[in-house]
């Protein structure tokens, strides 16, 4: 299984899970909820997302490191300050928050059941390599660090 590690960019899954969502919202026409104030959740935890995600490109580029989650071995420093001091992982956090906004505009239970396997496929595919690559490169440092900051929050 290691072929699909660091193989499809991030951002991309978030629109392949979010399409998926979707589809499932159509081809299944049942399990739809009903959330007072369910447009204004969807929106605001969809923009929540993406500023989530946006300080956390923000935060790597003022730190002169590598955005590309595909390359995490040219990383050229620990960035631990910013929304980095909450989360290791703020893009992806941020992507998760746009689908969870996502799937509230659907309605959708059974599109919402997506939700845990974007979780799943990140943590295995994406977020355990990068650390591996990132405890290579940074040792002690990254050590303390995950110690300190949750994966997601």
């Amino acid at each position: 299984m290691k072929t699909l590690e660091l193989k499809i960019p991030p951002l991309a899954l978030m629109i392949l899970f979010g399409t998926g969502m979707w589809a499932v919202s159509r081809l299944l026409p049942v399990g739809y909820f009903v959330i007072p104030g369910r447009m204004a959740l969807s929106g605001t935890t969809f923009l929540a997302g993406a500023v989530v995600a946006l300080l956390g490109v923000m935060a790597f580029r003022a730190a002169g490191t590598t955005v590309d989650p595909r390359t995490p071995e040219q990383s050229r420093s620990l960035v631990v300050r910013g929304v980095y001091r909450y989360t290791r992982n703020p893009m992806y956090l941020g992507f998760l928050l746009m689908l969870v906004g996502w799937g509230l505009f659907l309605g959708s239970v059974f599109a919402a059941l997506l939700l845990p396997l974007f979780v799943l496929y990140m943590n295995r595919f994406q977020i355990k390599p990068e650390e591996r690559h990132m405890q290579a490169l940074f040792g002690d440092a990254y050590s303390r660090y995950t110690s300190e900051v949750g994966r997601w929050l």
